[in-house]
């Protein structure tokens, strides 16, 4: 069974994945899978009924509103980062996460280095399939590397102006 690295109450480690991704053209297998946003339009409410922990996979661009009526139905959002240099599933991750309450896991897959490891779990990502090859120690390390935060986000961390404050 393939691994990620899943953050959980800050500390990293493997986890195995439950899931299956699967590509538009290939037949869904048995089991828990992850499809593209094009296909759970189509098939996600039959795959839903069947009684399966259902992901689904975001490529950078796609909308997040256009999964929000079905959120508490689903378990996994893997976020596509094609690129290092392109961020625009950070918005998304934050949008999941704030905006929409989404309470299931939030993978980021693709280009993932874990020099983007602090920016992701800010953003509320907490599960990673990194490109780099980098182990949960390394990817726990990059992203508590700074103590102190300039601005609120998702992982709720108390920002400077704050703790000064006190």
């Amino acid at each position: 069974m393939p691994t990620y690295i899943k953050l959980k109450d800050g500390v990293a480690a493997w986890a195995e994945d439950a899931f299956t991704t699967v590509a538009d053209e290939e037949k869904l297998p048995r089991g828990d899978v992850i499809i593209s946003l094009e296909r759970f339009k189509t098939e996600g409410d039959h795959l839903l009924v069947e009684g399966r922990s259902l992901g689904v996979r975001l490529e950078a661009g796609e909308a997040v509103e256009d999964l929000v009526y079905d959120l508490p139905r689903l378990s996994v959002i893997a976020l596509v980062f094609p690129k290092f240099k392109d961020g625009r599933n950070y918005s998304s991750a934050r949008l999941l996460r704030d905006r929409y309450g989404f309470k299931g896991e939030i993978r980021a897959v693709g280009e993932v280095l874990r020099e983007q490891a602090g920016h992701m779990v800010r953003c509320g990502v907490d599960a990673f399939e990194p490109y780099d090859g980098s182990t949960p120690e390394q990817w726990q390390a990059a992203a508590h590397r700074y103590r102190h935060v300039y601005q609120r986000d998702s992982d709720a961390r108390v920002p400077a102006f704050v703790e000064r404050a006190q």
